[in-house]
């Protein structure tokens, strides 16, 4: 049987995440979410979302590459949040038979005000 092998990226609260103001946590949101549409959009990332009603409060958000764990690895530590000390990266590779899973290209939401606008 044949695998497709893809990357995937856990991102966790840390434990020592620096506090914020409002203002300052929804400005890092929106740099968070640009940074992740423009990795959507050149196709590196194939899916993405937040992680919610979880049992681990620390589990934030998950995405699935189309590059290998080091090429992902680079480009999700660039993230804003990750670089302002919010999030934590966690890389692993997901195999599964080949053809499980099609994935289309989505506009992926580049704000705050974007991903809850109607």
């Amino acid at each position: 049987m044949r695998f497709d092998r893809y990357t995937v990226i856990l991102l966790t609260l840390r434990p020592d995440a620096p506090s914020m103001t409002d203002d300052e946590a929804a400005d890092l949101q929106d740099r968070h979410l640009a940074h992740g549409a423009e990795l959507q959009d050149r196709g590196l990332v194939l899916a993405r979302g937040p992680l919610v009603d979880q049992d681990d409060e620390r589990f934030r958000g998950f995405s699935i590459w189309s590059v290998d764990a080091a090429t992902a690895r680079q480009h999700a530590e660039a993230d804003p949040a990750v670089r302002a000390g919010r999030l934590a990266v966690e890389v692993m590779t997901w195999m599964m038979p080949t053809g499980n899973l099609q994935f289309s290209p989505v506009r992926a939401p580049r704000s705050i005000a974007e991903a809850t606008s109607d």
